[in-house]
């Protein structure tokens, strides 16, 4: 693989001298960008574009070629691993992600397994091609849903507003709910490992949906798992380490949990203040955040205000590490422009927090 010309992404999760605070965005290859919109549609469909490994590549680079950000990440969708598992992915116009057979029965959890990998290699094909299309430019970022996340959709079938079937089986069988978050785990590990082997850099485990557990419960049915998949991880490749990030949407109450639950560092959505969680974890490990995506639509001296905010919420750098980016995906309806304005505020404000 080409030589990587700007690390300062991978050196920033590890702690280490930076000149400036890097930036990428949740979800930057995406629907707010008109190149994706036609890229989807000679694609066909979202799974036709996911599962098409120069398509994937297309649209992963997009973002790069518009915005100075400092990494890449995979184009692909966490639930690519339950449809590995049987569970039948479609995406319904209007209503996002659906399975076919979602696990709705004892009998389909115990039939439950860890999928052959070989059924998502379109995805570690298209983690090479990103890698060598990059020529080093930044690092590429490899991805999972978490064991817990993943559960939700698997036994829901789709999303929800309500989490009622997956808590039916969390307070009435946990017995069936452990089977399958232990089945996931064995999945997202071996998932995410295959991407790095493949060239990701740094790879990161999405938790959206762990913010809906109660204190306990959160770390029983979601961190235990996430842990477990932390445990058994590639940490270093090409001979460099590989950063791990794991962010949990309305998790910023137990950040003190995830930190150790042995990553590099963790993702914090807008709700939570930098400067407390700084505090609270010291600089044990990186954060990642924590821009309210919907401050991209209220114009430049808007954009501007809350970059400089959150810089000054984490403060000095020091010996600690801060990867800027949105407290969750940026919304479709984004302006690009704003995004431009988004990434030279944070490069230009944030010099002044690294001097020294």
């Amino acid at each position: 693989m080409p030589e990587l010309k700007n690390d300062t992404f991978l050196r920033a999760l590890l702690r280490q001298p930076v000149a400036y605070t890097p930036l990428w965005m949740m979800r930057q290859a995406g629907r707010y960008l008109p190149e994706y919109n036609q890229t989807r549609a000679q694609a066909g469909s979202f799974m036709g574009l996911a599962q098409n490994p120069e398509y994937a590549c297309e649209v992963t680079l997009q973002p790069l070629r518009r915005f100075d950000l400092d990494a890449a990440i995979l184009f692909s969708d966490i639930l690519t691993v339950p449809d590995a598992m049987g569970l039948g992915l479609q995406f319904v116009a209007g209503e996002g992600p659906r399975f076919e057979r979602p696990l709705s029965d004892e009998a389909a959890i115990e039939a439950l397994r860890v999928p052959d990998l070989d059924r998502l290699r379109y995805v570690f094909d298209a983690v090479s091609l990103i890698r060598r299309e990059l020529a080093g430019a930044v690092p590429l970022i490899g991805f999972s849903g978490s064991p817990w996340t993943l559960a939700c959709y698997m036994v829901e079938g789709a999303g929800s507003s309500d989490y009622r079937r997956i808590k039916t089986l969390l307070y009435g069988r946990p017995d069936l709910l452990h089977r399958i978050l232990s089945v996931n785990a064995q999945a997202v590990q071996a998932y995410l490992n295959a991407q790095i082997q493949a060239g990701a850099q740094a790879v990161m485990v999405f938790d959206s949906w762990g913010g809906v557990l109660a204190d306990g419960l959160f770390q029983q049915f979601s961190l235990a798992y996430t842990r477990q998949v932390l445990d058994g991880l590639i940490r270093e490749h090409e001979g460099r380490r590989v950063p791990v990030i794991v962010f949990t949407k309305g998790g910023g109450q137990w950040i003190e949990d995830i930190a150790a639950s042995g990553c590099d560092a963790v993702g914090l959505d807008w709700t939570a203040n930098l400067a407390a969680a700084r505090r609270r974890v010291g600089d044990r490990v990186a954060l990642q955040g924590n821009l309210d995506p919907m401050t991209l639509f209220g114009g430049d001296a808007a954009i501007r205000t809350e970059v400089r905010r959150v810089l000054a919420d984490f403060g000095t750098v020091g010996a600690g590490g801060h990867v800027f980016n949105l407290g969750h995906g940026i919304s479709q309806y984004t302006p690009p422009e704003a995004v431009s304005v988004l990434v030279d505020e944070v490069h230009a404000a944030s010099r002044a927090y690294h001097e020294g």
